[in-house]
């Protein structure tokens, strides 16, 4: 039995309409779907396999790489002239992080211990952990710096001390043994005579505190009861703030503990985080969109008031006392000792400090840090955290190691610790954050298109057979109706017309 065309014109409407109702309901709906799954797999829940083990174990690739500053003249810096570095490396690390000590609260917060590991990468290494390197001595130069104002006859011992211990301005050691820790006398002196002076009780390095340490104890909110707190520090510690700095403001522990932001960020959000290693919180604001891996994020950059002085960016006076802009003196968290951070290469630091060190080349590419973050979950995709560790290095009457060296903020190393989610983590990620919702998103005009599309070809159908059905009932006829019935010729005549 065939089907009218008015019986297929009817049923394209209805089901055209019903597609376009779904579709209006998924527009208003479907972000609601959207974004309660995107809490769902956010908050820090055990039952979450996907986030819940990317919060605890960082199952993604880490690596902190190292770059010195070798002072190639070292004599001539002692005699006064200008110091000459050139960059070596980098050195490469892998870090391996993991969370433990991990306790659940009632008020929906969590805290924990995070730990940290390093291990050598030769193949992705510029050189060895063997190469000689020569950078200041901090026990000599740094300590020279810190009993400046002392009597002269303090000074005076402690240069007596150095030159019983055969301790220089300068040293040049293996890489490894500047990063992990070197045999002292000295230190052994210290540790023995003066215990708490130095941060360290065994072997003195750059990086020995960090190596198989943690971070501290962290408390910080798990979303459960407002995703919007996810991830955010509540203590540090036990600590609501810290005691570091000169001002309320400066002192206060913001954001998150740095791995992970709440979802739905926007291009004014920005980026938060407390930095146990800088001994103060951060912000990032954002720069421009981009794609990490076929998943679309943000790029948060440090703002140039990161580091400003109090004078350029009067928010920062609590930091102080300053220097040039582009410094942070952290020596209130570092045992006194003058040592300040910066951007690698003093980049967007005041340019005076580059005139009083020859060697270094500043550029945001190689020097500027970001973190590349997916903005509907708060995950980094891609992370590349840039700083520089500097040492104030001064000529002081009475300590004779310190020779005729002009003050200036010496460059000693600058390290990179970046990541990037890759492998099953990123499949496995952007299948059930990305696509998904892409997907759903996309529906919701999928069915709206077709529903018109239906109604469309339905009126279509209707008229079409409308004007078929009318020509069909027409009788037909061959004459002009424009010609009058005089005119009209009969097919037959009579013989005698």
């Amino acid at each position: 039995m065939a089907v009218s065309k008015s019986t297929l014109s009817i049923a394209f409407i209805v089901l055209g309409g019903l597609a376009v109702l779904f579709g209006t309901v998924l527009v208003f709906v479907g972000p609601i779907i959207i974004d309660d799954q995107i809490v769902k797999n956010i908050e820090i829940n055990p039952n979450n396999g996907l986030s819940y083990t990317m919060w605890k174990d960082i199952p993604v690739p880490f690596f902190m790489s190292v770059y010195f500053f070798d002072i190639v003249n070292p004599n001539e810096t002692l005699d006064g002239e200008k110091p000459t570095v050139v960059q070596r490396g980098p050195y490469v690390y892998r870090e391996n992080r993991w969370k433990d000590n991990i306790t659940f609260h009632n008020n929906h917060t969590v805290s924990y211990k995070e730990y940290r590991q390093y291990f050598f990468e030769e193949s992705m290494s510029v050189g060895d952990e063997s190469d000689m390197v020569t950078i200041p001595n901090m026990l000599v130069l740094g300590a020279s710096v810190m009993m400046e104002n002392m009597p002269l006859r303090v000074r005076l011992l402690l240069s007596r001390t150095f030159k019983t211990f055969n301790e220089g301005p300068f040293l040049t050691k293996p890489v490894g043994e500047l990063m992990w820790g070197y045999d002292s006398k000295l230190v052994d002196f210290l540790n023995n005579y003066l215990p708490g002076m130095l941060p360290t009780s065994g072997k003195f390095g750059l990086f020995a505190e960090f190596n198989n340490s943690n971070t501290g104890q962290f408390t910080i909110f798990t979303g459960q009861d407002d995703i919007r707190k996810v991830h955010m520090v509540d203590s540090w510690n036990g600590l609501k703030s810290v005691d570091y700095w000169s001002s309320e403001q400066c002192n206060m522990i913001n954001g998150t503990a740095g791995q992970m932001w709440p979802p739905f960020m926007t291009k004014q959000s920005t980026m938060p985080f407390y930095s146990p290693d800088a001994c103060r919180s951060m912000e990032l604001v954002y720069q421009r969109p981009g794609v990490s891996r076929g998943i679309p994020v943000y790029r948060f950059v440090a703002p140039k008031t990161l580091f400003a002085n109090g004078s350029d960016y009067p928010p920062n006076e609590g930091f102080c006392p300053c220097r040039q802009s582009g410094l942070l003196n952290v020596s209130t968290c570092r045992h006194n000792s003058p040592v300040y951070i910066s951007h690698p290469h003093f980049f967007e630091a005041d340019p005076v400090l580059l005139d009083t060190v020859n060697g270094l080349s500043p550029n945001e590419d190689e020097h500027g840090l970001f973190i590349d973050i997916h903005p509907e979950t708060g995950v980094p995709m891609n992370v590349s955290i840039r700083l520089q560790l500097n040492l104030l290095i001064k000529s002081v009457f009475g300590i004779t190691e310190t020779g005729k060296i002009a003050e200036v903020v010496m460059p000693m190393i600058w390290f990179e610790e970046s990541g990037y989610i890759d492998g099953p983590v990123l499949n496995t990620f952007r299948t059930n954050l990305v696509v998904l919702p892409m997907v759903m998103e996309y529906m919701q005009y999928i069915f709206i298109g077709l529903g018109l599309a239906g109604i469309l070809g339905a009126v279509v159908l209707y008229v079409s057979d409308k004007v078929k059905s009318r020509m069909v009932g027409q009788p037909y006829t061959d004459v002009d109706p424009s010609s009058s019935a005089s005119e009209k010729t009969p097919l037959l005549q009579s013989p005698t017309s």
